[in-house]
C-alpha cells in the first residue's frame, strides 16, 4: 500500500470542509460551519501557521492531517500540534494512519519543527495504540489545560 500527503491549498477548501465537519461530529467538537470555514481558510492561506495535508491512498482521498505551528523553549525551536487527524471510516484499520503519521513527521522535520504534540481522547484506545506505535509518548507529568479566550 502506498499513501500520499499533499499540502492543501486555498482551492482545496471545499474538499476539506466535509472532512472537517465529519471529524468534528465524530469527536463531538462544538463548531459551526462558518467557524470551520474561517479557521481552515486562515490555515490554508498562511504557511507560517502550519498546514493541512490531504491523505490519499491508491488515488482515493482518505482524510487529512493538520499541523499548527508554535515555538518552544523546551524543544529549542519550532514545535507543532497535530491539531486534527481524520481518516474516513472505510480507510481505518488498514495501516494508512501509521503511514500518514510517519510521513507527517518527515514533513515536520523538513519544516524545521523539533517536536510534535497531539491530544487523544483518554477512552480512544485504538488511536492511543496508533500514536504510541508512531513514537508519541504520554507526558503524564503534565496536564494540558486550555482557556478559551474567544468563542466564535
Amino acid at each position: 500500500m502506498t499513501i500520499e500527503l499533499t499540502l492543501a491549498k486555498p482551492r482545496d477548501l471545499e474538499l476539506l470542509l466535509p472532512l472537517v465537519r465529519a471529524y468534528h461530529e465524530f469527536e463531538a467538537i462544538d463548531s459551526t460551519a462558518a467557524g470551520r470555514e474561517s479557521a481552515i481558510g486562515r490555515l490554508l492561506g498562511d504557511a507560517s501557521l502550519g498546514g493541512i495535508w490531504l491523505i490519499s491512498s491508491d488515488g482515493a482521498l482518505c482524510g487529512y492531517i493538520a499541523l499548527c505551528r508554535g515555538f518552544s523553549i523546551e524543544f529549542d525551536g519550532f514545535d507543532a500540534f497535530v491539531d486534527e487527524f481524520y481518516l474516513l471510516p472505510e480507510f481505518r484499520g488498514r495501516g494508512i494512519g501509521g503511514l500518514a503519521l510517519e510521513e507527517i513527521k518527515a514533513k515536520a522535520r523538513a519544516l524545521d519543527i523539533n517536536a510534535l504534540h497531539l491530544e487523544v481522547a483518554r477512552d480512544n484506545e485504538r488511536a492511543r495504540r496508533l500514536y504510541r506505535a508512531a513514537g508519541f509518548e504520554p507526558r503524564d507529568r503534565y496536564l494540558l489545560m486550555s482557556a478559551v479566550l474567544v468563542r466564535k
